[in-house]
Parts: structure tokens; sequence; C-alpha cells
């Protein structure tokens, strides 16, 4: 298969479906929802889905800022990434998104996880 992931996941207007339904399920999961009190959710969806976009080989480059950077002060441990991920992995599954797609997708976000990941407890 020559199509790249983003061209199978259905491009941005599906990635940015799928974003939308995500964090509909992040901001109702009181384990994780507090990390966007304070958050522009239009302007965090805009950046994930060009994230995602980017990350699944999409005609487009994140701009948003240093992964480090903009998780340094959040306090965002292994047991939130995981439950952030797993909302991720619903989702794309609830948009039928096959599983070796699913992980692809899930084994990119991944590879930020230690810039994301900075509070041990």
């Amino acid at each position: 298969m020559s199509d790249t992931l983003y061209e199978r996941l259905g491009g941005e207007d599906a990635i940015a479906a799928v974003v939308d339904r995500f964090y509909e399920r992040i901001v109702a999961d009181e384990r994780v929802s507090h990390f966007f009190d304070d958050v522009d959710m239009q302007k965090q969806r805009a950046h994930q889905t060009q994230f995602i976009s980017a990350v699944a080989g999409g005609p487009v480059d994140y701009t948003g800022e240093n992964m480090a950077s903009a998780h340094d002060d959040l306090g965002i441990n292994r047991t939130d990434f995981t439950v952030i991920a797993t909302h991720l992995e619903k989702t794309l599954a609830e948009f039928d998104v096959d599983e070796a797609d699913r992980n692809a997708v899930l084994s990119a976000v991944a590879e930020y996880e230690d810039d994301i990941v900075t509070a041990t407890a």
C-alpha cells in the first residue's frame, strides 16, 4: 500500500474530526481534564490536528511550540499520558481506523512521551 498514514486516516478534515471527539473525551475525564482548564481549546484542537497530520506523513509541518517546552510546567506523569493515549486509541477505533493504523498513530505520538511526561507521580 503506497498511501501514507495521513491519507489512510482520511486527510486533514478526518483528522480534525477525530481530534474534536478526542478532546470531548479528554475534557469529560476528570483524571486529565484539569490540564485543559485554561487552554484555548479551538487553538489546541488546531495544533493537535496539525501535529497528528504531520506525524502521520501529511503535507503539513507542525509549527507549534517544542513539545518539551509546551509540556514542561504541566506536571504530566506516565499514568496521565497513558490515559490520554487510551482516549486517542478509543477515538480512532470509534472512527473505524484499523488496528495497524491506530498503532501507527500511537507509536508516532509515543515518540514524544519523554518530552510530554515531566512528573514522576
